[in-house]
């Protein structure tokens, strides 16, 4: 029961009373909050269960990007930024731990604070938590955060801001966030917001900050040197305040972290080969199988790890722009994945060792089951039904072609769409009624060696369909703008998505998203359906009912035939030098971003 409903309650003072108490009595500081039951892990815990508490601290290495970077905030939407900063040298009140979907653990906060039904929560700040300069992290500090992400921060901040009535100090050390909306999510997900110092930015310009511009972070490395899209060296803060912490120990071992950016993918490969990189991932299959034979593998130099996750797929592919024509038809949208010849091109650049995305969450508990919805899917989804795109209640599957060149049956299939959206061949041209042909662009970042390979095949079999199609190289900066303004037909996309998927994905998919710049709606789906089964997920109360509407989700952005899907990764691959060495137990995410490094070593014998 809301603390906003016992306000405005007109029953008897002794009836609310009890309410409140019974409220109260739910209401406990604890060490974690969990989404669906408590935490797995007491308060007394000594590690996360996948580090090794004794690993030792030292060592330097080196990790290679791709493309360049021009801004060290990885906060503000200006600007392409190393994706690995804000995992090294920002922190938040609470810490993820990949081995409990939808748990965290106190970090900066010591304690967490929710009623049953998730109204409020309060989170009070442990004694010592400091900046990289020194000075402590205050209550100040977090509710300034929570106020300059929510109004100047990237995109992807806006839309807790959106759902939080206030924000109050409480004491000396807490304070307590009162939410808007019915959403059981948005107490982790504060819990998880960076913190910044109010001192640093107070006065400034934070959204148009300049690359010397570092933010202050409390985490454990600082950014030591850089030069502009060339590399950035990071290094493990001496003192660095969370050292000590159960959460922390046996993690951000290394004492230097580099950066080192290359132009494309094939130019990092080889300086890995080379040995100026000490850790390279590798998503395909087939280069993994026959390129990874270089000296220093077959020397023992360099190990080749295979580390396997329980993650959803994800969606990885080329996403269509459904803005504008001609992808506003879903029919010609299936025609582009009819036409699309997975297992050719599969066999082709990976040996055929990867299976195909399936939906949005296979390879995970979560995803669409095949066939018709069941009863509860069916029931979430019956009031869009009128509106909902062939095959999300009948069932959807993508095409299976025979593997051969030609792929023969697809192209007919994609014909026959393409006839059934008023589009015509027209003297080898497809043209449609007013005589314009089917036209349009598929924009990469030209470091993305492996998107191009794939759309030098797939091009091939667009133009047979008669489309007249062109592949637009940029650079990353330029890709990253062109992708914030949604500047393109068609173009790679990569989104994750997790075991514990919650308000982010209005941010990928939800409708206020498809016009905001910035956002991972790159498609522009403009759905009520999928944004109500985002609503059904935010609010459910039992894992059940949650994995319903999930399930209903994936059906509905599958069967939307937003994008044409790659393969998926169902093991994580990681070539390095034999110095590097990760702990035996593994988290059931595998690897991510918040794995290798943080929780690998250096090992100076190589043993």
């Amino acid at each position: 029961m809301s603390m906003v409903f016992l306000r405005r309650s007109t029953h008897l003072l002794t009836a609310v009373a009890a309410i409140l108490c019974t409220s109260l009595a739910h209401a406990e500081p604890a060490h974690g909050i969990s989404m669906y039951g408590a935490p797995a892990l007491p308060p007394d815990f000594v590690s996360l269960p996948y580090a090794n508490p004794e690993a030792p601290k030292g060592g330097a290495i080196t990790l290679g990007n791709s493309g360049g970077f021009d801004s060290l905030n990885p906060f503000i939407r200006k600007g392409t930024v190393p994706w690995q900063l804000r995992f090294l040298t920002h922190e938040s009140l609470m810490g993820r731990s990949w081995d409990e979907p939808f748990t965290l653990y106190g970090l900066l906060a010591e304690s967490v604070e929710v009623p049953d039904d998730r109204s409020w929560v309060t989170f009070t700040l442990r004694e010592g938590a400091t900046f990289s300069d020194g000075t402590p992290v205050t209550v100040d500090d977090v509710i300034f955060s929570y106020e300059l992400l929510g109004s100047e921060g990237h995109p992807r901040y806006l839309g807790l801001a959106q759902q939080i009535d206030s924000i109050e100090q409480t004491g000396p050390r807490s304070l307590k966030i009162t939410f808007n909306t019915d959403n059981r999510e948005l107490a982790l997900l504060a819990g998880l917001r960076p913190i910044l110092s109010r001192a640093q930015w107070e006065g400034r310009d934070f959204a148009n900050a300049a690359l010397a511009d570092v933010p202050l972070g409390t985490g454990p490395y600082v950014v030591s040197d850089y030069e502009a899209g060339r590399y950035v060296q990071l290094t493990r803060n001496s003192d660095y305040w969370g050292a000590d912490l159960p959460f922390r120990r046996g993690t951000f071992n290394f004492d230097s972290i580099k950066l080192d950016f290359y132009g494309d993918t094939s130019v990092l490969f080889e300086a890995f080969k080379g040995g100026q990189i000490s850790a390279l991932r590798e998503f395909n299959a087939e280069k993994w199988a026959t390129q990874y034979n270089f000296p220093a593998v077959t020397r023992g130099d360099v190990v080749k790890s295979e580390l396997p996750h329980q993650k959803p797929s994800g969606i990885t592919g080329f996403v269509m722009n459904t803005r504008k024509p001609p992808f506003d038809d879903w029919r010609v949208r299936e025609a582009m994945i009819q036409a699309f010849n997975f297992e050719y091109i599969n066999d082709t650049l990976t040996g055929g060792a990867q299976p195909r995305i399936t939906s949005y969450f296979s390879n995970s508990s979560l995803a669409m089951q095949p066939g018709p919805a069941d009863a509860a899917v069916s029931a979430l989804l019956a009031p869009y039904a009128e509106d909902l795109p062939p095959g999300v209640l009948e069932g959807y599957a993508l095409p299976v072609t025979d593997g051969s060149l030609r792929n023969r049956r697809g192209i007919r299939a994609a014909l026959k769409l393409l006839e059934e959206a008023g589009w015509t061949p027209q003297d080898g041209v497809m043209r449609n009624a007013s005589g314009a042909p089917l036209r349009f662009t598929l924009l990469l970042e030209q470091s993305n060696t492996e998107a191009l390979a794939i759309a030098d095949i797939y091009l091939g079999a667009l133009r047979r369909l008669g489309a007249e199609v062109r592949i637009e190289t940029t650079d990353s900066a330029q890709f990253k703008e062109r992708e914030t303004a949604f500047d393109f037909d068609m173009t790679y996309m990569r989104r994750a998505v997790s075991l514990s998927p919650g308000n982010e994905q209005r941010f990928y998919w939800g409708s206020e998203a498809a016009d905001q710049p910035g956002s991972r709606n790159l498609m522009g789906v403009v759905s009520p359906a999928v944004d109500g089964m985002i609503d059904a997920m935010l609010s459910a109360r039992s894992e059940t009912d949650f994995n319903a509407a999930v399930r209903a989700l994936d059906r509905l952005l599958t069967a939307g035939r937003y994008a044409v899907p790659f393969w998926q990764y169902t093991d994580g691959r990681i070539g390095h030098i034999r110095e590097m060495k990760y702990p035996d137990t593994l988290p059931i995410y595998g690897d991510g971003p918040e794995y290798m490094p943080q929780l690998w070593w250096y090992d100076a014998s190589g043993q």
